[in-house]
């Protein structure tokens, strides 16, 4: 595998059964194969990343003072504002070169979801940030859904099977600013190689070069989306309850070439995460005699715990 493959969420919500059939065999091939896909017909209009992208860049020129402001501590950098250099990867000890802001879910009708997560910060210097922050985090999850039912019926489950778990889940929107480079990086890079710990991860903001998938040989390919696609990937949740069949591919997002290093690099990851107590056990459907079960019973909120710790975002 060495080049990303693109698919069109269009063919899965047609009313044609072959064109869904299609979609659902090459996206699941996709994550067995390289685990991730390119993906069109996404729900997110050309109208709403504008606004999105202007809101958020409107925010990272905000004074540090103003942004640290919204810095809340306590809650492992869940919602608000993370400074620049705060989050490492795992078993990594130099900080990424970034900075980013969290959205987190908008609770309907669950009070014990609603204690549990914290709450979304408002930006009071930009009355339209959390508004269409919140418009973008409904449209990447109902695109993430679709995604999900595809991958249901892949796995030979029933279609709506993660409905249940992801309504209200523990989804997380990241815009995320790599400030340009000033001087030669230690050790550093804009993001060090990772995998992500949820479902799936929609990553906006791809379509230029920086973000490297390794693929099976552990040789990194460049990831580059048109303009009309989301880059979608698996992340390690959905890996483990797979018994690694869909695979959670380590990626990273590499320097740019020293021409570059006096520009900004924008891009808005959502982190598709389940309700705390879905559990993560192997299912049954991805164990065979050649492929016995490969990992302990575990809930997705005991996993992501473990997880924040590991990544220094929240202390033992």
């Amino acid at each position: 595998m060495t080049s990303i493959p693109s698919v069109d969420l269009n063919d899965f919500i047609s009313d044609n059964p072959t064109k869904k059939q299609n979609f659902v065999n090459a996206i699941g091939k996709a994550y067995e194969d390289i685990g991730f896909v390119a993906l069109k017909g996404h729900f997110l209009d050309d109208t709403l990343v504008e606004n999105l992208y202007k809101e958020v860049k409107q925010f990272f020129s905000l004074p540090t003072e103003t942004k640290q402001s919204y810095e809340i501590p306590g809650i492992g950098g869940q919602r608000g504002y993370v400074s620049f250099g705060k989050e490492s990867a795992k078993g990594k000890k130099e900080g990424d070169l970034k900075e980013f802001w969290h959205f987190g879910q908008y609770v309907e009708n669950n009070p014990k979801l609603e204690a549990e997560y914290p709450k979304n910060v408002i930006v009071n210097e930009l009355p339209e940030f959390n508004v269409v922050g919140k418009e973008t985090y409904r449209m990447l999850e109902k695109t993430a859904k679709y995604v999900l039912r595809a991958l249901a019926l892949y796995l030979d489950i029933e279609e709506t099977y993660f409905d249940q778990f992801i309504h209200n889940g523990n989804s997380i929107l990241r815009p995320i600013h790599y400030p340009p480079i000033t001087e030669e990086p230690k050790e550093a890079v804009r993001a060090a190689a990772h995998g992500d710990i949820n479902l799936i991860t929609l990553l906006m903001g791809a379509q230029g070069r920086g973000l490297q998938v390794q693929n099976h040989d552990g040789e990194w390919i460049d990831a580059i989306a048109q303009p009309d696609e989301l880059m979608i990937n698996v992340g390690d949740m959905l890996s483990r309850h797979t018994n690694n069949k869909l695979k959670s591919t380590i990626h990273r997002v590499i320097n740019p070439p020293k021409e570059l290093w006096g520009t900004s690099r924008y891009s808005i990851p959502f982190f598709m995460h389940p309700i705390s107590d879905m559990k993560l056990n192997v299912l049954e459907s991805c164990v065979d005699k050649d492929t016995p079960k490969a990992f302990d019973d575990i809930t997705a909120g005991e996993f992501l715990n473990e997880r924040l710790i590991e990544l220094g975002l929240i202390k033992k």
